[in-house]
């Protein structure tokens, strides 16, 4: 049996690649659920990642653990900042491709 759920995606993000394509930026994956760090970050293990950031300029997602990382952490770990950056891009399989098996109906009619 499937779940179904809602997520809310920027109308100009592009469509979700399939899995194993490059990441072309579309949150599918963020939007769903927070990978390990992204739980740290937003202290929950369901719904949007609160580290995920919207690119207006370039109509796509970006990661605010690789980005900025030190504007999700408190005051007292911000000097950790560049190793959880590191971290987030090998949670996020950043460069790899697509591991996100969730079906977005529709998603094939956006570019």
């Amino acid at each position: 049996m499937s779940e179904h759920r809602v997520i809310e995606i920027h109308p100009q993000a592009p469509a979700k690649p399939a899995w194993g394509q490059p990441c072309n930026g579309c949150g599918v994956c963020c939007l769903a659920e927070p990978c390990p760090l992204g739980v740290l970050v937003s202290r929950r293990r369901r719904g949007a990642c609160q580290a995920l950031q919207w690119a207006p300029e370039l109509s796509i997602y970006r990661c605010g653990m690789l980005s900025a990382p030190a504007a999700y952490l408190p005051s007292p770990l911000r000097w950790a900042a560049p190793l959880l950056a590191r971290l987030a891009r090998r949670w996020i399989a950043a460069g790899v491709g697509c591991d996100a098996a969730i079906e977005v109906p529709g998603s094939a009619r956006r570019d």
